[in-house]
């Protein structure tokens, strides 16, 4: 008699929602502060990752894939929390990412040169804002209940 044993992913889903916003916030201070310094600079070219021909298809499944995670994993999620915390940290994350980006478009404005940094960085704003404010709001309509199942007699 043979027994298979199954192997358990190590994180849950918040747990893998809030590695993808750290991952992302990584990705944003690379992309910000180290791709196209000189040592990586003929790296990068060779390689052709986040290129200025391909940094818009790039972005463009970057933001899709993160997002899609981000806000289609929260009903899923959400029956199976235990306790608030996890929850709190879970959105908590999402505001790393959005600092980055915040850091470099207020604070270091000189790393966005070009215009195509300019607007990975609007870019990356945007998809941060509607993380953070979409998975509070479907947080919020989930927890409330907004749908009664049961019909309500007519008032007379």
């Amino acid at each position: 008699m043979t027994t298979t044993s199954r192997r358990k992913f190590p994180l849950s889903l918040s747990g893998l929602s809030i590695a993808f916003a750290l991952g992302l916030a990584l990705w944003e201070w690379y992309f910000f502060f180290v791709a196209g310094t000189y040592p990586l600079e003929s790296f990068e070219s060779r390689l052709g990752f986040f290129t200025p021909n391909r940094l818009g298809l790039n972005l463009a499944w970057l933001s899709a894939g993160y997002l899609t995670y981000q806000l289609i994993s929260i009903p899923f999620a959400l029956p199976a929390a235990k306790g608030r915390f996890i929850g709190v940290v879970d959105g908590m994350a999402s505001l790393v990412p959005l600092a980055v980006v915040l850091v470099v478009v207020f604070g270091k404005p000189y790393l966005l040169g070009t215009t195509e940094r300019w607007e990975t960085a609007i870019l990356l704003m945007f998809v941060t804002v509607v993380d953070l404010f979409g998975s509070y709001a479907f947080n919020i309509a989930l927890s409330r209940r907004i749908f009664d199942v049961s019909p309500t007699p007519p008032s007379s």
